[in-house]
């Protein structure tokens, strides 16, 4: 079994002792999205199936949202926590769940097709996947290549250079573009972390959520680490979900965020020089794009900008 990376709880799940008193336990991280939770909520419950399902809110932060899961859905209940980020938010359920497999979910989701009995279903006859994704949309209804590769020094590179553009260059990023795949299931390194359905045995394995990614890339090592325990992860199409809040291109912030943590993963998996190479190409990335939109989109110009000066070390991590 992995140790547990630094920051973060040393327990695996309550139900890794034998206690497992639900199918599924569904924790999903509110911070100042109560306005989401409704639709979210109503579309989980709705879409459960025949399993016995378990549903945490963690209000990370103070609106409100645990009191209002418990009242509006009595089979919710809610906790709170200290924002410390969202991988701190989500284990402190963690500690709380007795499920044989744990969802974790964004709040700005929901559900669409199909049902969690549908995912649970498929897990039970196939123990060797350890994690699965399901098929996204966007807040248009388009479809979201939510399958990924780890990251590696030339797939930064090549997502530096625009994959999703050029037909020829589409294996050369993280993301599986070819979106016709997304119909069947589909083995991947690694999936959005807006849903993953984690099998117990294998959280117990890999370890919780790293706690010193404070937002992004923690899906990334969880991934990694599950697979290095020797279980596989893969996409499944028999549910649907849209994810609404998805994107973070306009928001210097948030696209900031993103490229400090993507640092952060490389600091803690790659060498000096492959860290060093893989931090380059996603700052040539975020200086190729402020360039290319800065007459045409001043607002993803700043965020890239913002993205850039943080890697380079000219501007305070957002949540360092």
């Amino acid at each position: 079994m992995a140790a547990p990376p630094a920051g973060a709880p040393a327990s695996a799940p309550a139900g890794s002792a034998g206690r497992t008193a639900h199918d599924v336990c569904a924790i999903v991280v509110a911070h100042e999205s109560r306005r989401w939770l409704e639709p979210a909520l109503a579309s989980l419950f709705a879409h459960a199936g025949p399993v016995d399902l378990d549903v945490i809110v963690v209000d990370n932060g103070s609106d409100g949202s645990a009191e209002f899961a418990a009242e509006r859905f009595p089979a919710a209940r809610g906790i709170h926590c200290a924002n410390r980020g969202f991988a701190h938010a989500n284990n402190r359920a963690l500690e709380e769940a007795d499920a044989r497999y744990v969802l974790f979910l964004n709040p700005d989701t929901e559900v669409l097709d199909g049902t969690l009995a549908d995912l649970v279903a498929h897990l039970d006859s196939h123990p060797e996947i350890g994690l699965a994704g399901c098929r996204q949309l966007d807040a248009e209804g388009r479809l979201c290549p939510t399958a990924r590769r780890f990251p590696s020094v030339a797939r930064a590179w090549g997502e530096a250079l625009g994959p999703e553009r050029f037909r020829f260059a589409r294996r050369l990023g993280e993301s599986e573009l070819d979106l016709s795949r997304y119909e069947d299931e589909l083995p991947c390194d690694w999936t959005a972390g807006s849903f993953m359905l984690v099998r117990r045995e294998a959280l117990a394995a890999a370890g919780p959520l790293d706690e010193r990614f404070f937002f992004y890339s923690e899906e990334v090592d969880l991934c990694l680490r599950i697979k290095r325990a020797g279980w596989q992860i893969h996409h499944l199409p028999q549910l649907t979900i849209a994810h609404y809040g998805g994107t973070t291109e306009a928001s210097p912030r948030m696209e900031a965020q993103m490229a400090y943590a993507r640092s952060q993963y490389a600091a803690k998996h790659f060498g000096p020089l492959r860290r060093r190479a893989f931090v380059a190409a996603i700052a040539l990335r975020h200086g190729l794009r402020w360039a290319a939109f800065s007459r045409s989109r001043p607002d993803r110009a700043a965020a890239h900008r913002q993205a850039l000066l943080t890697l380079l070390g000219r501007a305070t991590p957002p949540f360092g």
